[in-house]
């Protein structure tokens, strides 16, 4: 998929989106503030990238992160844009930081977190995550968000993604209605249903970002590279629930085109 060079996605990049479940941005915010990123995250895990003996686990989580450089790297114009075209204008919540942060170090060990799954949005009360829900208006999450703040190669542990598999959750998500299913439901047969899609990883230059639908299925990997990779993954959230009387954006117009649809 060719970088975006101009402020907003192109008419094919959007196709693409509806189609494949994400887009990918090049150049989404500047290297120097992925740079002040991952000195604030290395301060964080109070490690250093000169000092790798120390980096003795295969991933450290730090939390969501509102200082400067991830305000401003979530914000971009170019980013702004992105979010109208794909959400719809003023329908979703800018992003006030980003997180969390699943930073992966070269390990020959196992992450442990490296199954397959969508992202649920509501319902996070629930003591028990796997009782947290999803629905097929996907309430509570506008977008899936991939923001790369280190350059991320095959074999620096990019995130695995099932294109096309949004459509297909979509569909399983239908007959439960607005009530949703919980991660429980969608997780028991391992996604076995997506098996067939092709996978695409999550690799660039840091400042990249993927904006993804938010069924999309998708998961960790080993590192198996020689530097960290620092990426966040968050929501963008919706500003209210779906509204039949505005036009429907990308993220709504993928999920009617995958279950028939003419609400």
């Amino acid at each position: 998929m060719p970088e975006t060079k101009h402020i907003g996605l192109t008419s094919e990049q959007v196709r693409s989106f509806i189609n494949d479940g994400f887009v990918r941005i090049g150049n989404a915010f500047g290297a120097d503030l992925a740079k002040r990123g991952r000195d604030e995250l290395w301060a964080d895990m109070g490690l250093s990238p000169d000092e790798p003996e120390k980096w003795v686990r295969p991933v450290i989580r730090v939390g969501f992160k509102s200082s400067p450089p991830f305000v401003e790297a979530a914000n971009t114009p170019q980013l702004h844009r992105a979010y109208d075209q794909l959400v719809g204008e003023g329908r979703w919540l800018a992003p006030r930081g980003l997180g969390t942060f699943p930073i992966r170090f070269p390990s020959p060990r196992s992450p442990g977190d490296d199954g397959w799954h969508v992202d649920v949005s509501f319902g996070t009360d629930n003591p028990d995550f796997m009782e947290w829900r999803a629905n097929v208006k996907s309430s509570g999450r506008a977008l899936l968000m991939l923001f790369l703040f280190s350059d991320v190669g095959p074999d620096d542990a990019p995130m695995k993604i099932r294109k096309g598999s949004h459509a297909v959750i979509a569909r399983e998500l239908l007959p439960y209605g607005e009530t949703g299913a919980t991660l429980r439901q969608l997780s028991a047969d391992g996604y076995a249903s997506t098996e067939g899609c092709e996978v695409a990883l999550a690799t660039g230059a840091a400042g990249t970002v993927y904006l993804c639908h938010p069924f999309l299925v998708h998961a960790a990997q080993p590192h198996r590279g020689q530097r960290p990779r620092f990426m966040a993954q968050p929501p963008l959230l919706p500003k209210g629930e779906f509204d039949p009387a505005l036009p429907p954006s990308p993220v709504q117009v993928a999920i009617r085109q995958a279950c028939g649809l003419t609400f």
